[in-house]
């Protein structure tokens, strides 16, 4: 390695900003974005297309940094994300700020210039419920913290819709219902699995406020109604029978983890293979609604 290339990566530690962004994360929530574009059916531009995909992207980026910072203290009691760069030094929280004002500013340039300003605004509605009201706030005040910030991190598919459309309708507000009511089962089942790690945090996660049985219990329920939401767009004719069947496959395993963890031991495997599921279940539950549309028609 050359000393101009050592120089360049001690300046600009790229792989941290990197991991600043929360890739996995922001990956699955843009598969969902995406598969609402493509549900529009009105995807006139590709320059539109892929404008909408990265100022969208860009958005939750800057919010999942300003996370990394909110999260700084918290982040050194649990076990893990003790190697975050903000835990380590690598990054500095004034470089991690600085960071994510740069893709916020980003994102609603690239929005309200190459899309329209109906997303950008949605965009920077997303980006302050997350990175503000649920980081600063929900998160280290409540139990139902999930479940009120939920909505934040269930926005793609609108905005994915909006960049479109440029207007609010039924179907996407559906695809962010059934986002919302995945994510609790989704975050709880992880947080059973790291329950000695948020107690070192002294953050009110649901097992620890109210007991991972009456948590394993609330998991189950949430399935259940995940169940009922995600036969509506079939209901409402948004969707057709490939849609219908990859649905109730889906909403089965589902159904198996949730009854399986609520009748595991404490410190089984359940609740991780549950939570690793989950993120399955969702992207595959979005893929069998490009197909359907797609091929089902």
């Amino acid at each position: 390695m050359s000393v101009f290339s050592q120089t360049l990566k001690e300046k600009f530690p790229w792989r941290d900003y990197y991991e600043l962004c929360k890739p996995r994360v922001v990956f699955l929530m843009m598969i969902t974005a995406m598969v609402a574009m493509c549900l529009t059916g009105n995807i006139q531009s590709i320059a539109t297309f892929l404008w909408a995909n990265v100022g969208i992207a860009l958005g939750a980026a800057a919010a999942a940094a300003v996370n990394h910072v909110a999260d700084e203290e918290i982040d050194k009691r649990m076990k893990r994300t003790q190697h975050r760069p903000l835990v380590t030094g690598r990054l500095t929280p004034q470089q991690s700020i600085w960071f994510a004002v740069i893709l916020g500013v980003s994102s609603m340039f690239i929005l309200g210039v190459f899309v329209n300003g109906l997303t950008a605004l949605l965009t920077l509605f997303a980006l302050i419920a997350y990175g503000g009201i649920y980081t600063f706030f929900l998160k280290h005040s409540t139990p139902q913290n999930i479940v009120i910030g939920g909505i934040a991190g269930a926005s793609p598919p609108l905005l994915g819709w909006t960049a479109m459309t440029n207007h609010v309708s039924a179907e996407p507000l559906l695809l962010v219902l059934i986002i919302f009511i995945w994510t609790p089962p989704h975050f709880w089942a992880l947080a059973i699995h790291r329950a000695e790690d948020y107690a070192k945090a002294k953050v009110p996660m649901l097992p620890l406020t109210h007991s991972i049985a009456f948590t394993k219990l609330n998991i189950l329920l949430y399935t259940l109604l995940l169940c009922c939401v995600t036969l509506l767009p079939f209901t409402i004719g948004m969707c057709g029978w490939i849609y219908l069947v990859g649905m109730i496959y889906l909403n089965l395993r589902f159904l198996y983890g949730s009854i399986r963890l609520l009748r595991s031991s404490p410190h089984g495997k359940a609740a991780m293979d549950l939570f690793k599921f989950s993120i399955t279940y969702l992207g595959l539950l979005f893929l069998f609604l490009l197909v359907d549309h797609y091929a089902g028609r």
